[in-house]
């Protein structure tokens, strides 16, 4: 059997997880993605500020981030962003544009310098074995990390781009933290996340139990490695829950194709109330 590849973005529903990184269409061979605005704004405003880390502490900045906005929304425009008027695509779209504009206003961190985890020609993610023994690769992709030099140490930042806070059980930032340990050789000293729609600065967050992290992280991957070996990927809840009923949308016929995006997956959308909702939720990814 090949290696298990655990991304950091673990679903608390084996069916949507399924559905998200496991199935392809038949007749494509794609892999298939429900777009809506709020992930379209989401996956916008990150790539932006993410761009940041790779450029030398002065030079961040020299460049407007609207500008580079402006660049990165053309990969993101009417439904294939799952908009369904170009009155909400203008809305989503000058939510960003506040967001980025913030920031500008705010850099704080961001003018800092920060650590880069460096990857292989094999693999395009931060990656390390979880257990070598049960076969399983832990990776993914952090949003931030500063470097903090008086300790030689580092700050791990997540973005939000949504209205709402982070859920307290959240295993963002524990696999975070798994992720960094095992990734790069400093030790993490703090936390936070960045709500960049409503702050002007990360809000530090308490750092999790290491161990207890890893633990619980690797159990949840034997399990969804047990799922993909026996083939079973039951949603926990009989009528289906908010993480995967959107998927089975696309199977049952009842969501728009509307084109196959930079990264090879079937685009669709859902009309209608859900694609149309103002959030209560932040935005992961």
């Amino acid at each position: 059997m090949g290696k298990s590849h655990l991304n950091w973005c673990i679903l608390e529903c084996p069916r949507a997880y399924f559905l998200k990184n496991v199935y392809k269409d038949p007749k494509t061979g794609h892999k298939v993605i429900v777009m809506s605005p709020y992930l379209a704004l989401g996956q916008a405003v990150h790539e932006v500020i993410e761009s940041l880390s790779v450029l030398p502490t002065d030079k961040r900045f020299l460049k407007p981030l609207t500008k580079h906005y402006d660049d990165v929304w053309k990969k993101i425009p009417g439904k294939i962003g799952g908009f369904t008027s170009d009155t909400q695509e203008k809305d989503f779209k000058e939510r960003g544009r506040k967001m980025l504009v913030k920031v500008m206003d705010n850099p704080g961190i961001l003018k800092n310098l920060a650590v880069k985890i460096k990857t292989d020609t094999s693999f395009d993610l931060p990656y390390f074995w979880l257990s070598e023994e049960e076969n399983i690769i832990l990776c993914g992709k952090i949003d931030w990390i500063e470097y903090l030099p008086k300790t030689d140490s580092v700050h791990i930042v997540d973005f939000k781009t949504g209205k709402g806070k982070e859920y307290s059980n959240s295993l963002h930032l524990p696999i975070y933290l798994v992720l960094a340990k095992n990734t790069q050789l400093r030790d993490v000293e703090k936390m936070s996340y960045w709500y960049v729609a409503r702050n002007d600065k990360p809000t530090k967050q308490v750092l999790p139990d290491y161990k207890k992290s890893k633990a619980k992280i690797l159990k949840i991957a034997k399990e969804i490695k047990l799922a993909r070996s026996l083939e079973r990927f039951p949603c926990p809840h009989k009528t289906g829950c908010r993480a995967c009923k959107p998927h089975e949308k696309i199977l049952r016929g009842e969501a728009e194709f509307v084109g196959v995006n930079e990264f090879k997956q079937d685009v669709y959308i859902i009309n209608g109330k859900e694609n149309n909702k103002d959030d209560k939720k932040s935005v992961i990814l």
